[in-house]
């Protein structure tokens, strides 16, 4: 603990006692907002984990069919097929307030195109045409998995800060303002016990006077 810098009076003293409150104050709303933070964030990483197994499964099975397609048809039919998208997406980002952090939120449309898949039967083998398929619906799965990671980073680095402002607050700020309060106290406390043994002085050299 480190003692403030001030003059040891009445005034300062009734100053440091409406700061220690309102710190006190201060670190109460912080730690609550910092715990509830805490617990959603544990929730979203529970979420987040179950997303991110679900999507690499997806695109597990994608590459396997990738790979299939690839050993039966050429790198150049390969190469044409997926530059040809079978489904159109449009993604708008917003952000929502959690708790006064800022996350991202992503809406997407996804647009079938006219034809179930935008090339030829004949030109391509069954294996193909799933590794296509599932190309496209693997895609929202992991824009949602790429919001979910982005979340938690946030919350995070937010969880990160408000624990230091709460350490400083519980470790610094108000020992501090306690310790300089103890000791302006007793230091007026000193000053009224001199002024007191100084009246009783004078009044007892009156007494004797009259005396």
């Amino acid at each position: 603990m480190a003692r403030i810098n001030v003059n040891p009076t009445r005034m300062e003293l009734k100053k440091l006692k409406a700061r220690l409150k309102t710190a006190q104050r201060g670190h109460k709303l912080l730690k609550d907002k910092t715990d509830e933070m805490v617990r959603r964030f544990s929730v979203l990483v529970r979420e987040t984990d179950l997303v991110r197994r679900e999507a690499d499964a997806e695109v597990l099975r994608v590459l396997r069919q990738f790979s299939l397609a690839r050993g039966v048809m050429s790198q150049k039919d390969i190469g044409r097929i997926f530059s040809i998208p079978p489904v159109s997406l449009t993604l708008d980002c917003v952000t929502v307030n959690v708790l006064n952090v800022e996350i991202p939120k992503l809406h997407l449309e996804k647009s079938e195109s006219e034809e179930a898949l935008p090339y030829s039967f004949a030109d391509v083998t069954s294996e193909a045409d799933y590794a296509v398929q599932a190309a496209g619906d693997v895609v929202s799965r992991l824009l949602r998995l790429a919001e979910m990671e982005k979340a938690c980073a946030m919350l995070s680095a937010e969880i990160e800060r408000g624990k230091r402002r709460v350490n400083a607050l519980e470790y610094v700020m108000i020992p501090d303002l306690e310790e300089t309060i103890r000791y302006i106290s007793q230091k007026l406390e000193e000053n009224e016990r001199g002024s007191l043994t100084r009246l009783m002085k004078v009044k007892r050299m009156l007494e004797e006077r009259d005396a």
